[in-house]
């Protein structure tokens, strides 16, 4: 018998650049490389030499510490803040149950959510947590990512159960009920920007496929209604429809008791569902006929084909649009401290008030874009990463 030589199929080069490398071949490859980098340098240097100065020399960044709990959650009630931290604890067990079954981008978000509730556990500041508090969360996290990492094969239903039903406790638990229930009304800084952000997310998303759907129906009632309404609401600008939802809704509406919350985040969703159903729409359109034709010569009805077929490519195709319109309405949630809502803006606005504070704009301010920029880069990355996993824009 003949000896058989296995052969191994060569591995592909790995393309990994040490920085040195990267500097190298990027910015000091030719001598006017090198002329435009130093220059550059020089630029960056000038510009920002002021602004360092100011931040690290003259700043009064002591306004933040000494304000930190009213920019993360306003007037919420300090007797009832265990509220906001047993949903933290919550959300933190749930995060971790999901990098212990799914891994990927959600182990990298849990990792980074940990080396949070680590650096707020060794601040010289605390939120009415102990560092005793801070550790038992990250203890618990940690014991419950590796124990679903060795029986992840029965939980996949009860974690999506589990996200689904998140939202509703939440807020029952931040409101409560009776006596000790805690009015909208005194939700405010982060925690009022961060839920008016989900539910204008996670609402306007379905209806602007809805409503993209519609308006490529073939029924003209159907599509004209649709076209009419995704053009009116995208031809106003979303403060308008924030007043018309504060103003005008207990004008028409005198016997109707609705919150001033719950009226934001249908104006918010309601807004941005049009952009979301024209990104949807734009996907849509790029799916070439003949996936629809392929879908029915298999005998898949129209619902079928559009869901198992069509939406996939064409949401999959317009994941930079739809996170770039999550991006926005987060930031445009700061159009609500116009019409007296508390929010990350509106903390601001009240503490540059404080006799105590004036003059510290410039701090306060810095400070909430950093809480915005830390968040819009959290989803962009996100989107990044999700993208990579797809393929998405690979040949």
């Amino acid at each position: 018998m003949e000896s058989q030589e296995i052969v191994q199929s060569p591995q592909p080069p790995r393309n990994v650049k040490s920085p040195q490398e990267w500097l190298r071949q990027n910015l000091f490859n030719t001598w006017y490389n090198v002329i435009l980098t130093l220059a550059s340098l020089g630029f960056i240097l000038f510009v920002f030499n002021g602004i360092l100065t100011w931040a690290f020399t003259e700043a009064k960044w002591g306004v933040i510490p000494a304000n930190l709990q009213l920019i993360l959650i306003g007037s919420y009630p300090r007797d009832q803040i265990w509220r906001v931290w047993a949903i933290i604890y919550l959300l933190s067990v749930l995060l971790a149950m999901s990098a212990g079954i799914w891994g990927g981008i959600v182990r990298k978000f849990a990792i980074i959510l940990g080396s949070v509730w680590l650096l707020c556990a060794i601040l010289p500041f605390q939120l009415q947590l102990s560092t005793r508090g801070w550790f038992i969360g990250i203890v618990l996290s940690i014991v419950v990512f590796y124990f679903l990492t060795l029986n992840k094969s029965s939980w996949y239903r009860w974690i999506v159960i589990g996200w689904i039903l998140s939202f509703p406790i939440t807020m029952i638990v931040l409101r409560g009920f009776g006596e000790n229930a805690v009015l909208t009304s005194n939700w405010g800084g982060v925690l009022l920007t961060l839920i008016l952000a989900i539910v204008g997310i996670f609402a306007s998303f379905p209806l602007g496929v809805f409503l993209a759907l519609c308006r490529q129906s073939k029924l003209p009632a159907i599509r004209w209604i649709s076209t009419t309404y995704i053009e009116t609401v995208r031809g106003v600008p979303l403060i308008t429809i924030l007043f018309m939802g504060s103003v005008l809704i207990p004008i028409f509406m005198p016997d109707i008791s609705i919150d001033q919350v719950v009226r934001m985040m249908i104006g918010i969703t309601f807004f941005s569902a049009a952009y979301m159903a024209e990104n949807v729409r734009g996907g849509l359109q790029a799916i070439p006929r003949g996936q629809h034709e392929a879908a029915q010569a298999l005998g898949l009805n129209y619902p079928k084909t559009m869901f198992f077929i069509v939406l996939p490519q064409a949401l999959r195709s317009v994941i930079p649009a739809i996170v770039g319109q999550f991006i926005s309405l987060f930031k445009d949630t700061s159009l609500v401290s116009i019409i007296g809502l508390i929010d990350l803006l509106g903390v601001a606005k009240s503490i540059t008030a404080n006799r105590e504070w004036l003059g510290l704009q410039a701090e306060v301010y810095l400070f909430a874009a950093v809480i915005y920029f830390v968040f819009s880069y959290s989803m962009s990355y996100i989107s990044t990463e999700v993208e990579t996993s797809l393929g998405v824009g690979n040949a």
